[in-house]
């Protein structure tokens, strides 16, 4: 029961990740997010925000831009197979990938919050801290779905902290109002 719990939760928890991140990066200075841009992976089938699309018209030379990670994981899993999918930005299956890196931890953080309860730490930012790191940081470099993190400006680190922040505790308030109604 807390693996489909820790699912639904963490499906909250992106869609909200997601809100907050959308109104900061439509915020930014455009020069981070044009520098943003050009460190990402993948192809340059992207369909832009109007904070993309401002940041590009205000560069130079405005190179290929890449995908977020979820859409790089689908292209490179269609190089991969063979599959014959649409790999453009926006399409359904990065949205599925997207999702999918919110629910399984979503789901792993509620079986673990009970066995461990420091794992509740900071009503769930702390979880969300975690999974930038190890997600943003480190495994999606590691895997080239996305740049290094010298390839991004600071503006996109601290985003990408804060919304996973805003994820965790979404996804733990989810899980403690689950809690009072079981």
């Amino acid at each position: 029961m807390d693996l489909m719990l820790g699912a639904v939760a963490g499906a909250v928890g992106v869609w909200a990740m997601d809100r907050a991140g959308w109104f900061m990066y439509d915020h930014e200075d455009p020069d981070a997010v044009a520098q943003e841009l050009q460190g990402r992976r993948g192809g340059g089938d992207v369909e832009f925000t109007k904070a993309e699309a401002g940041a590009r018209q205000q560069q130079a030379q405005p190179g290929a831009p890449g995908k977020d990670t979820a859409h790089v994981a689908v292209e490179k899993a269609a190089r991969l197979t063979s599959a014959n999918i649409r790999t453009g930005q926006p399409n359904r299956a990065g949205i599925v990938v997207h999702y999918a890196l919110g629910v399984l931890p979503g789901a792993l953080h509620a079986v673990l919050r009970r066995k461990i309860p420091a794992v509740r730490a900071g009503a769930g930012a702390l979880y969300g801290a975690g999974l930038f790191v190890v997600n943003d940081e480190m495994v999606a470099p590691a895997l080239e779905l996305a740049s290094g993190p010298r390839q991004y400006p600071w503006q996109a680190h601290a985003r990408g902290l804060v919304t996973h922040m805003v994820l965790g505790v979404v996804t733990e308030t989810v899980l403690r109002a689950f809690d009072r109604a079981r």
